[in-house]
C-alpha cells in the first residue's frame, strides 16, 4: 500500500478527468486518479488536501465510536427502516427470518447462518423500497438509471457506473426512510454530476434543501448500521 509521509492510502487509476481523495467507512484512505497522473502529482495533490483528510479522519473516529456488535441472539437489537427490533430465536417456522409482532424472528437451525439470513431479508426488502423512491427521483432529476443492484459494498452506501448503473449496500434498509432517500438522491444525482463538485451539492440542495442534516445523521449514526 503505498503512502506519503504519515498517510497511507490505496491507488486506483481510472479513465476519468477528475481526482479525489476520501475515506472509506473502515477508516481507509482511498485515492482516485487519471491513468496518466504521475507519482509527483498525486503527492502534490495529497499535501493539498492534508488538513481536508485529517479532518475527515477525526469524523470517522468519532464516527466509529458508535459502531456496535451485534450477537445473534434472544433479546438482540436489529434495525430496519430507523426502528430498532429484538430479536427472537424460534424453533419452527416456514422461513429462515422474518418481522413478526415487533420483533425479528429467526429460525433455530438457521442460527450458523444467522448474517445470511439477514442479509438475504434487506436485500429483498431493498428491492421493493428502494426502486420505489428510485423512481421517485429520477423522475424529479430528469435521469434514467440503467440498472440498479441492492448489493454488497464494503464501505459505500452507493455507487455508480458510467454506463448509468447505480448500486446500494444491503445495510441501507437499516436507516431511516428520511435517510435512506438522501442516499438515492445522492447516487442519482451523480449520473448528472460524476463528483462531488460545487454543482453537485447544488443540485442535490435543490432537489433536498435538508440534505445537509440528513448527510450528518447518517455521518454520526452510519456506523451502528452494522450486523
Amino acid at each position: 500500500m503505498p503512502n506519503y509521509k504519515d498517510i497511507e492510502y490505496t491507488l486506483k487509476r481510472s479513465r476519468r478527468k477528475t481526482s479525489s481523495i476520501y475515506v472509506e467507512r473502515d477508516g481507509r484512505i482511498s485515492v482516485l486518479v487519471p491513468q496518466q497522473l504521475s507519482e509527483k502529482e498525486i503527492e502534490a495533490m495529497i499535501e493539498q488536501k492534508r488538513y481536508q483528510i485529517y479532518s475527515h479522519l477525526a469524523q470517522w473516529e468519532d464516527a466509529n465510536t458508535k459502531r456496535v456488535y451485534r450477537e445473534f441472539v434472544n433479546g438482540e437489537g436489529f434495525y430496519y427502516l430507523g426502528r430498532n427490533y429484538k430479536l427472537e430465536i424460534v424453533t419452527e417456522q416456514e422461513v429462515p427470518l422474518k418481522l413478526k409482532n415487533g420483533c425479528f424472528r429467526l429460525r433455530k437451525k438457521n442460527l450458523p447462518k444467522a448474517k445470511e439470513a439477514f442479509v438475504e431479508f434487506y436485500k429483498e426488502k431493498g428491492r421493493k423500497r428502494i426502486l420505489e423512491r428510485v423512481e421517485h427521483f429520477r423522475k424529479l432529476l430528469d435521469v434514467n438509471p440503467n440498472e440498479i443492484k441492492i448489493m454488497e459494498l464494503q464501505n459505500r452506501w452507493g455507487s455508480w457506473t458510467p454506463k448509468g448503473n447505480v448500486n446500494f449496500h444491503w445495510k441501507t434498509m437499516m436507516a431511516p426512510l428520511t435517510i435512506i432517500d438522501y442516499i438515492i438522491a445522492h447516487e442519482l444525482t451523480h449520473l448528472i454530476h460524476p463528483n462531488h463538485s460545487e454543482a453537485f451539492w447544488n443540485e442535490l440542495d435543490k432537489l433536498m434543501p435538508d440534505y445537509l442534516q440528513r448527510k450528518a445523521w447518517l455521518k454520526l449514526n452510519g456506523a451502528g448500521m452494522d450486523l
